[in-house]
């Protein structure tokens, strides 16, 4: 008989079950130790020390750029500032976070027959371009579940020495990644930083309390579900080059964060890590994938995504950068559309 999971107030789950909600996928389906390699590509490199970049070559550096960035760009004859673009980002991919895909779905194609009908060739093509990017969008988001990826996570982040470990999420956004390990690794609490307010104040403020996070049961060792409410967790809203803390942390955490620096400060970002690590604690990293579909995802995706520096790395080109920083690696691979790497310093 299938188990039911608590899901919600009055409603169950069942323990392997998939469900498509209007903006996001509930995924609480697990594998067995034969699928295992369906979610996650595990440790392709077996000595960092003998790579080099000459054998590997250089990450692909996204050059399109969002329409808002080139706008203000244009406006005030400056580049635009970091801070800037992050806010003008996180605003536009929550934009898309909490859309009703289906609705929009309908919406699009409706405004794209309608702009056939009028022959009118300028707004046909700006209404294809919005019916694209929404369908490309569901698929991504829903129907892959790409972005949040918990089967390919859980795969990437399970079997580490923790107990109760502290958490702390440098650059969290909506804070995913790391209820997804409090859920792995439960009884521990989280330290959610970004120095964008609007990642505080509303993308994780929205993120859904009805999101199941499949995890253990301390108690049994069975399956449980959690969700964001019994996490143990602060927000922080600061510069990470400010922080107070000291080696505190069992987990530092990021999740697209070093593919946005350029090779001159690629190394301070790896200290970022570093210096809030306890000793014995973990490092854990994840950039995209260089792969066709996700260069067409951020080339399709322009206007949404491309508003700061960005680079698509390969694993091994990730994993270079941490080695060379000083890091040993214990775990690397990739899953869908995200490369890995589970490290502490040499």
């Amino acid at each position: 008989m299938t188990s039911l999971l608590q899901y919600e107030s009055g409603f169950a789950l069942a323990s392997n079950e998939t469900r498509l909600e209007p903006s996001y996928r509930i995924d609480l389906r697990s594998f067995s130790e034969k699928e295992y390699n369906k979610f996650v590509k595990l440790n392709s490199v077996k000595d960092w020390s003998l790579l080099s970049w000459k054998d590997i070559g250089k990450p692909y550096e996204v050059t399109s750029i969002a329409r808002e960035k080139k706008e203000w760009e244009d406006t005030h004859e400056t580049n635009l500032p970091a801070n800037v673009s992050w806010q003008m980002f996180n605003k536009s991919f929550h934009e898309w976070f909490v859309k009703d895909v289906p609705a929009e779905m309908n919406e699009s194609k409706r405004k794209f027959m309608q702009s056939l009908k009028k022959f009118d060739f300028h707004e046909s093509k700006s209404a294809l371009g919005e019916m694209v990017r929404i369908h490309l969008w569901n698929y991504a988001h829903r129907v892959e579940d790409g972005i949040w990826d918990p089967r390919g996570k859980r795969a990437l982040f399970e079997g580490l020495d923790l107990i109760k470990p502290r958490i702390l999420f440098l650059g969290a956004a909506e804070g995913y990644e790391a209820m997804q390990l409090s859920a792995i690794y439960p009884g521990g609490d989280i330290v959610f930083v970004d120095y964008d307010p609007f990642c505080k104040d509303t993308r994780f403020a929205d993120f859904p309390e009805s999101y199941p996070f499949l995890g253990i049961n301390p108690s049994t060792g069975s399956n449980k579900v959690y969700h964001k409410d019994d996490f143990a967790s602060e927000y922080i809203v600061e510069d990470i080059r400010k922080l107070p803390f000291s080696q505190e942390f069992d987990i530092v955490l990021s999740v697209g964060l070093l593919e946005h620096f350029p090779d001159s400060l690629k190394s301070e970002v790896v200290e970022w890590h570093r210096k809030f690590l306890k000793p014995g604690g973990y490092i854990i990293m994840t950039t995209p994938r260089a792969q066709l579909k996700s260069k067409l995802y951020y080339e399709i995706m322009a206007d949404v995504m491309n508003h700061t520096y960005r680079e698509l790395m390969t694993v091994e080109q990730m994993g270079l950068y941490l080695y060379e920083n000083g890091l040993e690696i214990l775990r690397h691979g990739f899953i869908k559309v995200h490369n890995g790497i589970i490290a502490r310093p040499r």
